[in-house]
């Protein structure tokens, strides 16, 4: 039975379809879906890649503070009184006075107990101690502000806590200042 011209080329296209279906199934299709998988780590690379930057990034950035923050600490640590400047500076206190005509009454240095807050921030050195100085002294209003400027000017970390200014009959004409000193001290 001989095929007719028609049923030949019907044949030949049904060959063709069935060429076209097995190459789409055993060939293109699986490679597709590689390439699929291909772009999807390759997407996944990238945002690694990008997270990997932005860390590096952040670490740059961490440590330039860390290295900013030293420097900070070291100022500090420098400007903090240790035991023997602790008392040269309480003589500064009360020297500094006699030039500027004012009379210190008192000086009484306090030592203060660290806030389990505070003590968490003082973790760099564990021998320092916050003190607390109370001056009682009498002067004028002109003599104390170059005072309060002379105690500003020191090399050290001296906080005023309180400043109380009152006028006394006992003491005229001069007023009676009550000062509050807050400073940390390391011991060595």
């Amino acid at each position: 039975m001989a095929l007719k011209k028609r049923e030949k080329i019907l044949l030949i296209f049904v060959l063709i379809a069935v060429a076209i279906f097995l190459f789409d199934r055993f060939f293109d299709t699986p490679t597709n879906r590689k390439i699929l998988t291909l772009k999807g780590e390759v997407k996944a690379a990238d945002s690694k890649l990008s997270e990997l930057a932005l860390l590096s990034k952040g670490l740059e950035t961490a440590e330039t503070e860390i290295i900013r923050l030293e420097e900070e600490l070291k100022g500090l640590s420098e400007r903090t009184l240790r035991g023997e400047e602790f008392r040269a500076f309480l003589r500064h206190l009360a020297r500094e006075s006699d030039p500027l005509q004012m009379k210190v009454i008192s000086i009484i240095p306090s030592e203060e107990k660290f806030s389990p807050s505070e003590e968490k921030k003082v973790t760099a050195h564990p021998d320092s101690r916050k003190v607390t100085v109370q001056l009682v002294l009498h002067s004028t209003f002109a003599k104390l502000e170059s005072y309060l400027k002379g105690i500003e000017e020191l090399p050290f970390l001296a906080q005023i806590e309180g400043l109380q200014i009152e006028r006394n009959a006992e003491v005229q004409p001069l007023l009676k200042v009550t000062l509050g000193l807050k400073m940390y001290i390391i011991s060595l």
